[in-house]
């Protein structure tokens, strides 16, 4: 789906991508592992958002950011995890 917004809240020690759609709240969370390494740890979608994309969005709006910024991902979340192995053209994030 790709027309769905996401906002990244960045703080000093992780932060989460947020996309609202039809008034619900999406995140995926990460913390920092040093400088150069994000530990994705939590992929959460509302059930009235199931099916439309919006976790797959989140997942590869961190991947493209970590590419572009030079940053690995490990990532912890199941979600995030099946996500990345289903794409092999996100891998080359991969911590």
């Amino acid at each position: 789906m790709s027309d769905i917004t996401i906002t990244l809240e960045d703080g000093p020690t992780g932060g989460r991508y947020v996309a609202v759609v039809n008034g619900h709240e999406a995140e995926m969370t990460f913390s920092k592992a040093g400088t150069s390494r994000i530990i994705i740890d939590h992929t959460g979608v509302p059930k009235e958002l199931a099916g439309l994309g919006v976790g797959v969005a989140l997942v590869q709006r961190g991947v493209d950011d970590a590419r572009r910024n030079g940053v690995k991902i490990i990532p912890l979340c199941p979600f995030a995890k099946a996500q990345i192995a289903k794409h092999p053209e996100w891998q080359d994030v991969l911590a």
